[in-house]
């Protein structure tokens, strides 16, 4: 659920995390420190040897949970070089373990370890948390591992909120925006001591494998969602013999530019929209009336009132167009936001955007005013590094074009046209290509059919694309599909994990 979307225009890529989490209270531990199993340094280069044999020790964090940092290179080209540190949870499995289960939510830049402590029942359920000794890890650049720093509170507040003064689309218009991002990315160079040129998939990738050696695994097993899905896939096409069992839901196409990502989210989060759209026609309280297409006309004609009057919130805000996109995107993961949203539009069309800024609030994890994590920064230092500054003003135009036809209410406020990267202090390394994983297991990837993150057709050209790719299809609405209520989809992922048996080919599970 992360990001600045592209109407934000801050960041030039709309690629969002996975998955809302839900903050229950967790007790402290008493329990001593243990160490883990011996590490597994098969194989491994001399020079990597000291991290490959590192002693995990866990300590008590959160009720029976343990958590331990664990010491990384920084440039894994150079490993003699300056080492980081990664933060990670364990919960041991309450039945007999078949090993480690590295879990990632996506992002980039969403927390691992948050995910487990506070919401392990949603992440992995009671099948795979009986069974394995599931691990949440802070990637690098990430949470409480070495983290990217840029903005203050109120810095970011200004950053996401402020409203340009330059009437949209005008060249002051534009100035403003990548003057917004310069000043952003010169904060993240002052303040994150040197680590951005190595905030990257790749290393992140690399960093896993370590961490399975030093968990005791000979082979890694991984669930990632949404982005989560491209780490793993990174991983997979590095490491194929090291490949344990692997499922990757809600996916990212590795081939696809930057560009191409941010039109098919648009086009997503307008599928989507016009779902929910369908839907709260048929419900006492939504502030439309008639057909689909009438309700979304309105919905564009409400979006522009904002655009040129923005409405102040009790704190002081104004909520503008690209906020108020924020709020829509925000609730367009799951079918159970749907109400909220439906409020949030009932009472924009009053004057009053109090939910719009809760859901948006809630999508930045901004709580009392103060951002919980680093995840806007973690976002756009993975997206400047892993995405090359190639794109064309032919490409330009053809996705401007494309929005227009196909995203129609939310293309004025998806600007393709903005590279939030170009201040950026290193340059990207990434490389957009077709992950095969030519000797790898078994990997299952997950796709929803109305997935407005990651449309389905992603996950399609991922499983195509891995040599040992199954694809399971949810039909349904919502960002991922494990562990939604589809027993179709959870007994597939849940047999292959328990007991290793893997589909004889793809399947469709109907909602």
């Amino acid at each position: 659920m992360l990001t600045v979307v592209a109407g934000l225009a801050a960041a030039s890529i709309a690629l969002t995390g996975c998955l809302f989490t839900f903050i229950p209270d967790g007790g402290e531990g008493t329990s001593q420190p243990t160490s883990s199993a011996s590490p597994d340094a098969e194989g491994v280069a001399p020079e990597l040897l000291p991290y490959y044999t590192q002693t995990v020790d866990w300590s008590p964090c959160t009720g029976s949970d343990e958590c331990a940092k664990v010491e990384a290179p920084l440039d894994w080209n150079d490993p003699g070089g300056r080492a980081i540190s990664l933060s990670i949870i364990r919960h041991a499995a309450t039945g007999s373990s078949q090993g480690s289960l590295l879990v990632n939510p996506g992002g980039p830049g969403a927390s691992g370890v948050e995910l487990i402590r506070d919401s392990l029942d949603y992440a992995v359920g009671d099948e795979l948390s009986k069974h394995y000794d599931v691990i949440g890890f802070d990637p690098r650049g990430v949470g409480g591992s070495t983290a990217v720093k840029c903005f203050d509170a109120k810095q970011m507040d200004a950053f996401l909120f402020d409203i340009p003064s330059a009437p949209r689309g005008t060249a002051a218009w534009r100035t403003e925006v990548l003057d917004s991002a310069k000043s952003f990315a010169q904060a993240c160079e002052k303040n994150s001591d040197g680590i951005l040129p190595y905030i990257t998939t790749e290393f992140a990738a690399r960093d896993m494998d370590l961490l399975r050696a030093v968990l005791g695994d000979k082979k890694l097993n991984y669930l990632g969602y949404s982005y989560g899905t491209f780490l793993g896939a990174t991983y997979a096409n590095l490491y194929p013999e090291k490949v344990g069992k692997f499922v990757l839901d809600g996916a990212l196409d590795p081939s696809t530019s930057s560009i191409d990502v941010s039109v098919t989210q648009a086009v997503g989060f307008e599928s989507a929209l016009r779902a929910y759209m369908a839907s709260c026609l048929k419900t006492r309280g939504c502030p439309f009336a008639g057909s689909v297409d009438d309700a979304m006309a309105d919905l564009g004609a409400l979006l522009a009132k904002v655009d040129r009057s923005p409405l102040r919130n009790n704190d002081g805000r104004m909520l503008g167009a690209d906020a108020m996109v924020t709020s829509i995107v925000a609730a367009l993961y799951s079918q159970d936001s749907w109400q909220y949203l439906t409020q949030s539009l009932a009472g924009i069309a009053k004057g009053d955007p109090g939910i719009a800024f809760q859901l948006a609030d809630f999508y930045f994890n901004r709580v009392d005013g103060k951002y919980q994590d680093n995840s806007q920064e973690a976002f756009t230092a993975y997206n400047c590094m892993d995405y090359p500054d190639d794109t064309t003003d032919a490409q330009i135009a053809a996705a401007q074009k494309t929005l227009k036809e196909k995203a129609p209410t939310i293309a004025p406020y998806w600007s393709v046209d903005i590279d939030g990267c170009e201040s950026w202090p290193a340059e990207a390394t990434g490389v957009r290509e077709q992950i095969h994983a030519a000797g790898a297991g078994p990997i299952l990837v997950i796709g929803t059919t109305n997935d407005p993150a990651t449309p389905y057709a992603w996950a399609q050209s991922l499983a195509k694309q891995l040599d040992s790719g199954i694809l399971i299809t949810r039909v349904g609405e919502g960002h991922t599909g494990f562990n939604k209520g589809n027993s179709c989809v959870d007994d597939a992922v849940n047999d292959y994990f328990v007991d290793g048996t893997v589909p004889d080919g793809d399947i469709r599970c109907e909602g």
